[in-house]
């Protein structure tokens, strides 16, 4: 699927990480963005987020240097801490100390890209290969905390709130101006919509509906009140899911009317048959993406 879309102008696959769902929701993003990018020649692929604390410093760096070779600078990460304590007590890593262990991850990530020596740890290292980046691969701090984007601000590196939070920009601007870095903010849209495309969506939707709101109710059942997300549902019935318009079925004339801008597909969700995935998807690059390129 992701070949397919490569062919056809699809600019991004998205991935991200979560440990320990029933559903198998993907726990292994980077192993998934290494098969992506050796099946493609030209789409991005974007992990938001890795849950930074969680991974071993020196080794994900060099895990990332690689995948950014193998896809000569297709990788993009966005580093955040995480929302779920069970997820750090199922790789026992202790919750309290997520933002000092943070801090660790993106200045070894920065100071092992170099390709210099330096000290990690109370030991002198050296981490090979060099990413393709140059100065290093696009490294992005997620989040929708003030600690993250002053993080973000400190570190000189691009933040990314997790949902349309402009006084969190403005304080990251602030911060950044204070530290002297540079650095920008990549804010979502006010309303994320995620799509599915079929000719005939009041099927679709009694047909799959399940699926979406499966992983609707997956979703928000990990997100406490103080969680800020660009994805957010309360629906409790696929009726009600539809209603939301959090996620959205459309006919190919539907999609070209939304513009270019707001293309969000969604051709597994939920764990939907890969058959019904592929139509959505063949809908969209051969019925919709030609049609907004003209």
């Amino acid at each position: 699927m992701a070949a397919y879309a490569d062919d056809r102008g699809v600019d991004t696959v998205q991935t991200e990480e979560h440990h320990g769902a029933a559903n198998n929701w993907l726990p292994s993003p980077l192993t998934f963005a290494g098969a992506v990018l050796g099946a493609t020649r030209r789409i991005t692929v974007t992990v938001s987020a890795i849950i930074g604390p969680l991974h071993e410093p020196l080794r994900l760096a060099e895990d990332i240097a690689v995948l950014d070779l193998i896809g000569r600078g297709r990788l993009v990460t966005v580093a955040g801490i995480g929302y779920r304590p069970e997820e750090y007590a199922q790789l026992g890593v202790d919750w309290s100390r997520r933002g000092r262990l943070q801090d660790e991850l993106l200045e070894t990530l920065l100071a092992a890209w170099t390709g210099e020596s330096f000290v990690y740890r109370g030991r002198t290292v050296r981490v090979t290969p060099r990413p393709y980046t140059r100065p290093h691969p696009l490294l992005i701090v997620g989040g929708s905390s003030r600690a993250a984007a002053r993080r973000a601000a400190r570190f000189g590196l691009p933040f990314f709130p997790s949902a349309h939070l402009p006084e969190l920009e403005a304080y990251y601007e602030e911060r950044r101006a204070e530290y002297g870095t540079d650095g920008f903010c990549m804010m979502p849209a006010e309303k994320t919509t995620l799509l599915h495309v079929s000719e005939d969506p009041d099927r679709a939707w009694a047909v799959y509906g399940e699926h979406f709101l499966h992983e609707a109710r997956t979703y928000a059942s990990w997100q406490s009140p103080d969680i800020r997300s660009a994805v957010r549902s309360a629906a409790g019935t696929v009726g009600e899911l539809r209603d939301e318009g959090v996620y959205r079925i459309v006919t190919p004339d539907e999609c070209v009317a939304l513009g270019a801008e707001s293309l969000v597909l969604h051709p597994l969700c939920g764990g939907m048959p890969v058959d019904e995935g592929w139509r959505s998807l063949q809908l969209l690059c051969e019925h919709v993406l030609p049609r907004l390129t003209r």
